[in-house]
């Protein structure tokens, strides 16, 4: 369900500088990059690549190759007229002949630069369209397009949002991502249903992840003769011979050509199951590739590719496009094995109730990776922590892998430094200093928790639906995993461990939690506008129902002492900040709603995660919202972060065998995506 934390520590605390920077300046490398409308582009090094073995660079090269081709698909997914704006935008970008320093194109080019973030025309994060700082009349006399494009790119009213989960609405039909076809929610979800009712309950696929539901008009049929058969809704799938099927064949090609470099047999397989999957489109092909790469656990090289996650469809049930190749950070896994080897513990532990805790923890491995090409809807926006597969019973039967993304989260780390964003919002030295000391250690211990027993933890219950939870499963789960790693952060187990210093260095993480949830997040999402995001509204959720939840409910200690509450929120010179009270009662009140949410997910109670999330996760308080914005406008800081990739070259002998692979940071942003729109492309 959902499991990769889309910039889960990627918050307005981790907010990078604002200088711009060529990616290698007097041999030092620069993590900072440029930066336009509120993104900043950062770089990420791959520490180790050139010290592995010729075998091993190979295999990476072309796992990248099939990584970088499935581009296409994720574009079109995220909106039916997304490849063709790229390509209108970007020939008049490298065409045009006008004045470059003409106030429009420079908006022009802000606009294109900003689609290309975001794979398509809706913001990566709050999905709302667009709004061009250009006009109209410019754009016509300059771009040769149909009315309809400019009507898509100019009108407020035309696809405004990627996806909508708003209340009271058809979901699919208010949503502008392309996984359905002339069909409403209602159909959809009826689909679906009946799929289910059919299927294997022990071992259920996840029905319509690879697929485009799609309703055919009324057609003449020759049975009829000139009447109209009924309309049928069907499932185009996305294969080699389907939809997609052009991309697709490439991605197989490479991985065929990365299959004799495989570091062990049980690799090979991974691959060979991989490709019967994009050939075939069988979900249970799909759930025995996952099987297979699960178990695959000792190569130190590792990919993802394939269709994964479900944020982009309203219904939680179609899945995006995505890929990452990696190798693994061999010191910083002892960390995630001390974890994973620890897992039982964890789960017999946790403050959940016992019928909803697994027996027996099976197949959990964490580890720290580090990444080497980013692809797809990890691409430029990405993760920093992975949890796979997301079929429930899998996960059950077989187990998860875990991974931290180490020269990710050392990127951010590194980019932020003295932006100012801690002294602005610290409510004391104190704080400051914690967050300073502790926060990067306790930031990777938590995504290590979240990832690795998190989202492993837990079990449903006999004949719950994964998907009961609907438009609001993927907010729960992630809460669910962050709740998971709050608790655990302050237990003495992690001192005991190893992996904490102190009893103290926890409360940094509880610092970023509440003043992130309750705050600062709120520099991502425009005055007036609600909670939109999963992760985000995850967030609010907890901060909001601890807050709410830890009012006065106990007496300060002494006879006599008014009562006081957990958290607070302070003003201060006209300025709110949080203040937590009582580090640990706020334990307590997580592990509290951590015990609810397991229990909602466990029993599939809809109407119990609706309430939840929609009293704590949604809405914004105006007057607190503005004075946040206004702060933030002041540190000059993009509230958002994506990478630029390295560029791999394979180097050839006079028979066109690769005898080096080299590695290089000097693409610019543009330039490399232009470069993937001209070599990776199928249009």
């Amino acid at each position: 369900m959902n499991n990769i934390i889309k910039t889960m520590i990627i918050s307005a605390m981790m907010a990078a500088g604002t200088g711009t920077a060529t990616a290698q300046q007097k041999d030092e490398f620069k993590y900072s990059d440029e930066r336009f409308a509120d993104l900043q582009m950062l770089r990420y090094k791959v520490e180790g690549f050139e010290q592995l073995s010729l075998k091993q660079k190979t295999l990476i090269y072309y796992l990248q190759e099939a990584a970088l081709w499935g581009r296409d698909i994720l574009w079109d997914q995220n909106c039916k007229y997304n490849l063709q704006i790229r390509k209108i935008l970007e020939q008049t970008y490298t065409n045009y002949k006008g004045d470059k320093n003409d106030a429009d194109f420079k908006a022009f080019e802000i606009y294109l630069k900003r689609v290309w973030f975001s794979n398509g025309i809706h913001h990566h994060y709050s999905t709302d369209k667009f709004e061009p700082g250009f006009s109209k009349e410019w754009f016509k006399n300059n771009v040769k397009c149909s009315d309809e494009i400019v009507d898509v790119i100019f009108n407020p009213k035309v696809m405004a949002k990627r996806v909508n989960l708003a209340e009271g609405v058809d979901l699919i039909e208010s949503s502008a991502c392309n996984y359905y076809d002339n069909v409403s929610q209602e159909e959809a979800e009826l689909f679906y249903a009946n799929q289910k009712a059919q299927g294997d309950n022990a071992h259920p696929v996840m029905y319509g992840m690879n697929s485009t539901l799609v309703k055919e008009n009324p057609v003449k049929t020759a049975k009829e003769g000139n009447g109209l058969c009924a309309p049928q809704i069907k499932e185009v799938k996305w294969t080699t011979s389907g939809k997609y099927s052009e991309s697709l064949k490439m991605i197989v090609k490479y991985l065929k050509l990365a299959r004799p470099y495989a570091e062990d047999e049980k690799q090979k397989e991974v691959i060979d199951k991989l490709i019967s999957y994009y050939e075939t489109g069988d979900l249970k092909t799909f759930d025995e590739y996952s099987i297979a790469w699960v178990e695959n656990t000792e190569p130190l090289i590792d990919f993802v590719n394939g269709f994964i996650e479900c944020y982009g469809d309203p219904l939680g049930l179609k899945c995006s496009w995505e890929s990452i190749v990696n190798f693994k950070d061999l010191e910083a896994t002892k960390r995630t094995e001390t974890l994973s080897q620890n897992a039982q513990w964890f789960e017999d532990n946790s403050p959940v109730a016992k019928e909803f805790k697994k027996e027996t923890v099976k197949g959990i491995t964490a580890k720290v990776i580090k990444a080497a090409i980013l692809a797809g809807d990890l691409y430029p926006s990405t993760a920093i922590g992975i949890n796979l597969p997301n079929s429930d019973w899998v996960r059950a039967e077989h187990g998860s892998k875990s991974v931290t993304i180490g020269n990710l989260t050392d990127a951010y780390n590194k980019a932020a430094r003295g932006n100012g964003m801690l002294d602005e919002f610290a409510f004391s030295a104190k704080e400051k200093e914690i967050v300073e000391k502790w926060g990067d250690l306790t930031d990777d211990l938590h995504t290590d928790l979240h990832e690795c027993l998190g989202h492993g933890s837990g079990k449903l219950l006999d004949g719950v639906d994964g998907d009961s939870l609907k438009a609001y499963g993927s907010t729960i789960e992630e809460a669910r995993a962050d709740l998971f790693a709050l608790y655990y952060l302050a237990d003495p187990k992690l001192v005991e461990l190893g992996l904490l210093p102190n009893s103290e260095a926890y409360k940094a993480s509880y610092i970023a939690q509440m003043q992130n949830g309750l705050i600062t997040q709120f520099v991502r999402i425009k005055l007036g506008d609600n909670i939109e995001e999963a992760h985000m509204r995850n967030r609010a959720l907890i901060a909001r129902w601890a807050l709410e939840n830890g009012r006065g409910r106990e007496s300060a200690g002494s006879v006599g002492e008014p009562p006081i509450d957990v958290i607070e929120l302070v003003k201060r010179d006209g300025k709110t900040f949080v203040k937590i009270n009582d580090y640990d009662r706020l334990r307590k009140l997580f592990g509290k709603l951590l015990a609810e949410i397991q229990r909602i997910k466990s029993t599939g109670d809809y109407e119990a995660a609706k309430s939840l999330v929609e009293n704590y996760g949604v809405r914004i308080d105006s007057e607190l919202h503005k004075e946040v914005l206004d702060r933030y406008a002041k540190l000059n800081i993009a509230p958002y972060k994506g990478f630029i990739n390295p560029v791999y070259k394979a180097v050839k002998n006079s028979n066109g065998k690769i005898i080096d692979v080299k590695i290089s940071y000097s693409e610019g942003y543009a330039e490399q995506m232009l470069r993937y729109s001209s070599k990776y492309s199928v249009e």
